[in-house]
């Protein structure tokens, strides 16, 4: 069948979905632009919480849905694997990074068996691009469903370098740019807008366009002027700025306005050799406050840039008269990133860390440098949450998540809490499309469609592990642990914090949980847990 006539049955299809007029019916299956940060902590944008400049993400949100309880799966990906997929990520061989530690659940690629939503949108005639950061293990996103790829297969090592970026399929050129002038943020943008001009050649298909950033994940690297604005915003310290967001937070509604803040969290040095708390702001010499408010001020400027080119994108969809019809979703792939320690890291993720003084502060941030933020910053991107990015507590799991659709979505300007998941957003997008999964493997999540329509809440059972730390979230009730440490118990819509551990208190909850956790983990290839997951940081188990 060609694709015009698969899209047509797909159009046919969508307008009989449900038998109540709601604004999602629409002349044919929406455009769907799918925007990824890389390691944005969960009150960093404007519209959560934060103190960063994200007006055009915050239009979208104001205009939108926010979803205050949406989850991932603590690392970048296995995210992006469970995005792109719809599973959960050891189901389909993605369960830690991209080695390969033989056994199923950990086998380093996607498997063969788990299309992607670029594979299952193509019978409803969707045309569908790639730009920014892959992760899934395999060489070539264009074997995926995807017709063009620009980016890198993993993380970026530089923004700052054009020939760290590749173009596929083999053979397509990639845009160029002037010394001086290519910045990672802005170059994956641009391919996207390219593949938007692209997808226009055909205007009777649809298009699934998935921007897949890598900001503002580590190095930090961000332009001169963007790290300016944000020069002087952290002197007074991560303290202040966890205590400032809480308060705006619970103005938004975000939050419920008895969230109490959570204690500074433990970090763990490279290694795992080493631990602690988060130490005082005030107690910190003078010039390693400067060094860190240095740090966090270019993490700002990084998620400013992405912002703006947010915009860029909107405003290339309204001039093409698209933004109505293009359903977007803006989520991150796991909470901000505490590596290793409150000092942060320099010149590669290790324990090296250098103390920036005078001149040397103005040159972070550019060409031949290499930063991260470190566990302070990070506790305070995460505000109010425990913990952070590897991890199964809230710190680590919660993302933001902004959905914006002019013509389809009933809720603008809403704030929804129920719990949903990365999981949901294949059999969401399956949905609008009017498309069949094909895969052999059925989907665990939901549709998020009836929420937009304004369903009420359904009681959800949520699966989490990375690294051995695990979860499982049923209705009120969060059971969680750390790596090889006891269940915690916590009532989850009293205290979502996670800060009276109840788990003394209900013994057969925790039982009936923890089995349920146990029988997820053996059908899911998540256990056994492996004994040696091959990287530095994690010791192998005796």
């Amino acid at each position: 069948m060609n694709r015009n006539f698969l899209s047509c049955i797909a159009i046919l299809t969508l307008r009989t979905l449900g038998n109540d007029a709601t604004p999602l019916e629409a002349a044919k299956p929406p455009n769907v632009l799918m925007i990824v940060a890389d390691d944005l902590g969960y009150s960093d944008l404007g519209c959560y919480g934060g103190e960063i400049q994200t007006p055009n993400i915050d239009r979208l949100a104001t205009n939108g849905l926010r979803l205050t309880r949406f989850y991932n799966t603590g690392r970048c990906c296995p995210s992006r694997t469970s995005i792109l997929t719809g599973h959960y990520p050891h189901r389909v061989g993605v369960g830690h990074k991209v080695a390969d530690l033989g056994q199923p659940g950990y086998r380093g690629r996607v498997s063969p068996e788990a299309p992607t939503i670029a594979e299952s949108l193509a019978p409803a005639g969707y045309r569908a691009f790639i730009s920014g950061k892959w992760h899934l293990g395999t060489p070539d996103p264009t074997q995926h469903g995807f017709e063009e790829f620009y980016g890198t297969l993993v993380s970026a090592q530089t923004f700052w370098d054009p020939e760290h970026y590749m173009r596929l399929p083999a053979g397509r050129s990639k845009l160029q740019y002037q010394n001086g002038k290519f910045y990672g943020t802005d170059a994956v943008t641009d391919h996207a807008v390219r593949f938007l001009d692209i997808a226009r050649q055909t205007p009777s298909q649809p298009w699934f366009v998935y921007l897949a950033y890598h900001a503002p994940h580590f190095p930090l690297h961000a332009p001169a002027e963007d790290i300016a604005r944000y020069a002087d915003k952290y002197q007074s310290g991560w303290d202040v700025a966890r205590e400032r967001r809480l308060g705006r937070m619970k103005q938004l509604k975000i939050i419920p306005s008895h969230t109490k803040l959570t204690p500074r969290s433990l970090y763990r040095d490279y290694g795992e050799e080493n631990t602690g708390l988060n130490p005082a702001w005030d107690s910190l010499p003078a010039d390693r406050r400067t060094d860190l408010a240095r740090r966090m001020a270019i993490y700002a400027a990084m998620i400013d840039r992405i912002d703006q080119n947010v915009g860029r994108l909107v405003a290339n969809l309204k001039t093409s008269s698209e933004l109505d019809r293009t359903i977007i979703m803006f989520m991150s792939d796991n909470g901000a990133c505490a590596e290793w320690d409150p000092h942060g890291f320099d010149i590669r993720s290790s324990p090296n860390n250098i103390l920036h003084r005078g001149t040397q502060l103005e040159q972070m941030g550019g060409p031949g440098t290499y930063h991260s933020a470190g566990s302070g910053w990070a506790n305070a991107s995460n505000t109010p949450w425990r913990l952070y990015k590897h991890y199964t507590h809230e710190g680590g799991v919660a993302s933001p998540c902004v959905i914006h659709w002019p013509d389809g979505l009933k809720r603008k300007g809403e704030i929804d809490h129920r719990p949903t998941h990365i999981i949901d957003l294949m059999p969401t997008i399956n949905e609008l499309a009017g498309t069949t999964y094909s895969g052999k493997i059925k989907l665990p999540g939901t549709s998020l469609v009836p929420m937009m329509r304004g369903a009420a809440p359904q009681v959800r059972t949520l699966y989490f592990e990375h690294e051995s730390n695990r979860a499982i979230l049923q209705d009120r009730w969060k059971l969680v642990a750390l790596k090889q440490q006891d269940w915690e118990l916590y009532d989850i819509q009293r205290d979502r914090t996670e800060l009276a551990n109840l788990a003394s208190t209900h013994p057969k909850l925790v039982r009936r949980l923890a089995a349920q956790w146990d029988t997820w983990a053996a059908a899911n290839s998540v256990t056994p847990l492996p004994r040696d997951y091959g990287v530095k940081y994690l010791k192998a188990l005796d």
